[in-house]
Parts: structure tokens; sequence; C-alpha cells
């Protein structure tokens, strides 16, 4: 069963309100096995939705609208239905009744313009709205099916739960579309298909990469009865485990400054973070985390030179000798901060973040992370380019910074 969404309001178009109706119905149809292959968002304009609603029955079988439901003339997304299907508006007295009741439940007097919402297509059938006066719709149509919601999240979210999906499952059967998010660091997208490259034209589960800033999602899709959705998603998985290996970081919501603090607290061991670069953004990543007081001891942000030498200990002459954006200088932040904090690992960031402060030989995007803990100090040269943008090379550092740490923690 196809369907496609169409959310109303020329607010949406103008992007003075982000459409996360259209986003929440998506999920919900995944959820009852119904696939979306369309979303239209058109103004309050009644030709343009009336083209709209054709074009979504011409290649869909049920089609949800969300929006334009008031009782203001710029809410047309009733009348333009009807003329789109070739019915006339009839009075609903029992909507009438509901909007009265919901007035007078608290001490007020409808205007006569909120009775517009007792204006129904004919052969429309009623969708109880206890949270409001607009009724959502419900409209047969040569065989196919339209909802039409009001706008407001938290009422259309009540018809979707309490009347929608419950109609839709009795068309859609048994079968659920479920997917499962693989979450990749330290390597690009195109580096990523290669390994993976002919799992992506396998249809039970369907792989599709994403890329984000500083990791690759893969998204695992199956579709079919919940047993062999099941199965099929922990086929895939399987699958990119194998070839991904610690590549793979975690998977669904898990972020990687969970993980991370995850190994920290099984393995019983305690971080401390010298940062220049990312201003801080390292350590708060890591105390994001409940309960990161069990393994974060400190952080510091030594960002000038002068710092790096009264608060972590780096010599000054290392400094001079090196610059304060070098491996030696990230490495002996981490230790510097190790031995400060009593930690058992320490970590080190230092780079150029830019705009400006770039030279041919230390560019912007020139980044260095460190860790140290009893074996010593070690190093990461990272370039991360000048296009990611300030706040880009700060994340993108801190993300480096915490997969050498989860890495480390992985093999020790």
């Amino acid at each position: 069963m196809r369907a496609e969404i169409v959310s109303v309001g020329t607010e949406l178009l103008l992007g003075q309100i982000i459409d996360t109706n259209a986003a929440y119905l998506a999920q919900r149809l995944a959820e009852i096995g119904i696939d979306v292959y369309f979303k239209q968002t058109v103004g309050d304009n009644s030709t343009r939705v009336e083209e709209a609603v054709r074009l979504a029955l011409s290649r869909a079988d049920v089609v949800l609208m969300t929006g334009g439901l008031g009782p203001t003339e710029d809410d047309l997304t009733v009348a333009s239905v009807a003329a789109a299907l070739g019915v006339d508006l009839t009075h609903d007295e029992a909507v009438a009744t509901h909007i009265r009741r919901f007035f007078e439940n608290r001490g007020r007097t409808p205007p006569q313009t909120v009775f517009k919402q007792a204006l129904l297509p004919r052969g429309a059938r009623v969708i109880p709205n206890p949270r409001g006066t607009a009724p959502g719709i419900h409209l047969e149509y040569r065989g196919r099916v339209i909802f039409i919601m009001p706008g407001v999240p938290y009422e259309m979210k009540g018809m979707m739960e309490g009347y929608v999906l419950a109609a839709l499952r009795d068309r859609a059967g048994l079968a659920v579309i479920r997917s499962r998010i693989m979450r990749v660091t330290g390597e690009g997208e195109s580096a990523v298909e290669v390994r993976i490259k002919d799992l992506l034209q396998q249809t039970v589960p369907t792989i599709a990469p994403y890329a984000k800033l500083g990791e690759v999602h893969l998204r695992l899709t199956a579709k079919g009865p919940p047993d062999d959705v099941a199965a099929a998603l922990t086929r895939g998985e399987a699958q990119v485990r194998e070839r991904l290996g610690e590549l793979l970081y975690g998977v669904d919501e898990q972020t990687l400054e969970e993980v991370v603090a995850g190994l920290l607290t099984s393995q019983k061991r305690t971080v401390a973070v010298a940062e220049s670069c990312t201003g801080g953004l390292l350590s708060q990543r890591l105390t994001t985390v409940p309960g990161s007081s069990e393994f974060f001891v400190e952080g510091v942000v030594a960002y000038s030179n002068e710092s790096k030498s009264r608060d972590v200990g780096v010599p000054p002459d290392l400094i001079v000798s090196h610059g304060a954006v070098s491996a030696e200088v990230a490495e002996a932040m981490a230790a510097g901060i190790r031995e400060r904090a009593g930690a058992d690992v320490g970590l080190g960031v230092t780079g150029i973040a830019g705009p400006a402060g770039g030279t041919p030989e230390k560019p912007v995007g020139l980044v260095f992370i460190a860790l140290a803990d009893s074996g010593g100090p070690l190093h990461r040269r990272l370039m991360f380019g000048s296009e990611a943008g300030r706040e880009g090379i700060r994340f993108l550092a801190a993300q480096a910074a915490l997969n050498l740490l989860r890495l480390h923690l992985l093999r020790a």
C-alpha cells in the first residue's frame, strides 16, 4: 500500500514553521508497513491545494493531509478537497454540537466563524477531536482513502493514535517496515561504501549510506511480517559488522560519547582532558552522559600558550621549538593533564580552527590529538580542511579525540 503526505500551510513554505507533522506521519506509517513514496507541501491557496490532492490521488492508495482546518479565511483544505473530488459541503450538526460544548466547557461563547468547521464533504466520516474544535475527516474515493487532520501536532497525533492507525492497519495487514541505523566513524562515506559495495545491492534488508558530520550512518530497512523483519535486520547488522569491524561504533540512537562512557565505566577507568582549539567541546560531550562523574576527572581549556604551560605543564621551550599546534605539544598536553588530574587516561587537542591563523606549513583545519596512559603518549595528525568552517573543525576534532579514546579502550 502506497501513501502520500500533503502538508498545507504557507508558513511551511516560508520556513517559519518546520514540518514535524510529516516526519511523524511517515514514521507511524512505516510501523504498520505502509510505504510513503511522496510528500507534498502546498500553501494556503485553493487552486494549488486542489492540484496537490489530485496529484496525490493519481499515485497513492492513501493520502494523509494536515493543516488548513481552522475557522479563518485562509483555512481552505476542506473546501479544496471537496472541489477536487467534485462533491459539495454539508453541515454536520454533531460537529457543531461538539464545537458549542468545547467552548461552553471553557466558559466561552463560540464566534460564528468557528462553525465553518462543521462543513464537511458529502459522504465524509468524522474523526473525533477531543483536543480541539476542528474535526478530522475520513473520505473514501474510487478505492482510495483520504484522512484530513489539523496542523496542530497535539490534535493531529490524537487522531492518528485514536482513529487513523487502526483504520489503516485493517487495510495494510500484518506487514511492518523497520529500520536500524549503524553508526560509523573514522572513515568517510566513500571509503565505507567500498567495503560494503556489494551489500548495497541486496534488498532484504536494504542498506543505504548517509554522510553526517564526522561519521557515516548506514540505514538498514526491511518490510514484511514482524518476525521476518527482525531476522533480516539482525542478518544485515551481522554483515555490516563483519565488513566494518572497529569502524562501527554504535546502533540507532547511540552517540559516540555514550559508547566511550560505557567503555570507561565497564573498565573502571578515568579520563582527563586538555583542549585548545575545541574550546571545551570535548569535555562538554563527555559530561553530557549521565553518570559522567564516575569516569570524567577534569577538563582544562588551555587556549593560550601561557595556559598550556601554567595549567597543563607543557614546557615553554617545547612550544617555542615546535609551535603550539604540533604533535609534541599535543602529547605534552595529554600527559600533563593525566598527571595533574591523576586520571588513567589523558587526552590533548590542539589545532587551527580558523578562519584566520593558518600558514602554508600549518593551514586552517590542521589538528593534533594525543592520548597518554601508563604506556606513554601517542598522537594523530589530522587535516580537516578550511571548508569545514570553524565550528565544523571543532566538532570533527572532538569526534576524532573521542574515537581515539574508544579504539584505545577497545584494544586495552
